[in-house]
């Protein structure tokens, strides 16, 4: 019998996430007086997961003239750092545009190592769920398929992907690489679980077990059993799914990112629409203040840049969606995923200390049932 995974608590990580200032009211925020007040600070330095944060900066500088260096430091290793860094008392990172939404919600934050700050004018585009932390952008990971060989998906439910058919010719990100995907199972079970047991009723007539483990629980295990093609990263599962000339070619999650390489590299990707219950996850990525940055204003006025469509450009271009629901999709963005945002699962900052101390029981239960 699979090993259980039982709710938990909410722990006390996920509860301290209110601790933070309240933000100043609209009408007493003054733009002009920011910008001053930054440009008499020092140069920032801003980290993110992806390089295009360079292009950021570099836009930002021009707008203001005051020098921004943008770093690509990926999810793990930028935890680490921003926690060295507080811990020497040696601040680089000012800016931290973190990837890794559970540490930060049970690390970085109740830990008073960052400050999350939305800024004032811009909050009534921002929804209230994305304000504290700040969500800068959502980073959707969505099922995917081969346009070369199939005129619409060939998927219609996730528990498919369960079956005999997809038997070692489903491709993902390990889980065990990536906690992103560990993440996105606890948010499921927390949040969706009855979502899921209806899509298991909805594909196989009948209706699931869930007396011993959760419905989520039982999808995971069985789509471990199943045999996918676990990848060192998006690129490879993407190259997987789209690469031309296949008879029988993987489908898949990665990133909206991967689908620049439709033109790029030649693949054909193809975004799954009408998948059950869900056509994948937006993992946030929360915009950060390090306390102790001698920039603190500069730090700022970054942050309201990228709540601009010219800051987050480079990004949005990519499939991630700004946190500000002012900014709209990018024309170029292959994927289309814009118009299918609401089927997306979001993320939840409320249980976000949960995913964390979830992870190595998610892992372990992965690895567990994982047939290679």
């Amino acid at each position: 019998m699979a090993r259980p995974i039982h709710h938990v608590q909410r722990c006390a990580t996920a509860l301290v996430l209110v601790g933070l200032a309240a933000p100043a009211m609209a009408q007493d925020f003054d733009l002009d007086a920011l910008i001053e007040a930054a440009k008499a600070e020092g140069p920032i330095t801003i980290y993110a997961s992806t390089g295009k944060i360079k292009t950021s900066a570099e836009a930002f500088t021009a707008a203001y003239g005051i020098e921004a260096i943008g770093t690509k430091v990926d999810g793990a290793t930028q935890i680490e750092l921003v926690l060295r860094e507080a811990q020497a008392g040696n601040i680089v990172g000012d800016v931290i545009i973190s990837s890794d939404a559970a540490s930060t919600l049970a690390q970085l934050l109740p830990e008073g190592i960052v400050t999350s700050w939305t800024p004032p004018d811009l909050a009534g585009t921002i929804p209230e769920d994305a304000q504290d932390p700040l969500v800068v952008w959502r980073d959707p990971a969505v099922w995917t398929y081969n346009g070369e060989k199939y005129e619409t998906c060939p998927v219609d439910n996730i528990w498919a992907l369960t079956e005999p058919e997809w038997n070692r010719r489903v491709a993902m990100p390990d889980p065990l690489n990536k906690p992103s995907f560990v993440d996105w199972f606890n948010q499921m079970e927390t949040h969706w679980d009855a979502t899921i047991a209806a899509a298991y009723e909805a594909h196989f007539g009948q209706k699931l077990d869930t007396s011993n483990e959760s419905a989520t629980a039982a999808w995971v295990q069985a789509l471990a059993e199943n045999a996918p093609l676990v990848t060192d990263s998006d690129s490879a599962a993407a190259e997987a799914i789209g690469t031309p000339g296949q008879d029988e070619p993987f489908f898949g999650i990665l990133a909206t990112a991967k689908y620049r390489d439709n033109a790029d590299g030649g693949l054909h990707l193809a975004l799954c629409e009408g998948i059950e219950p869900f056509i994948g996850f937006a993992n946030p990525s929360y915009g950060l203040i390090a306390n102790g940055t001698a920039s603190p204003n500069a730090a700022k006025l970054f942050l309201r840049f990228m709540m601009t469509a010219e800051g987050v450009e480079p990004m949005t271009v990519d499939g991630k969606v700004s946190g500000n629901e002012a900014v709209p999709s990018h024309p170029d963005e292959p994927s289309g995923v814009a118009a299918f945002a609401s089927r997306l699962t979001p993320h939840l900052a409320a249980t976000g200390g949960e995913d964390f101390d979830r992870r190595q029981d998610w892992q372990d239960f992965w690895r567990i049932h994982y047939a290679r």
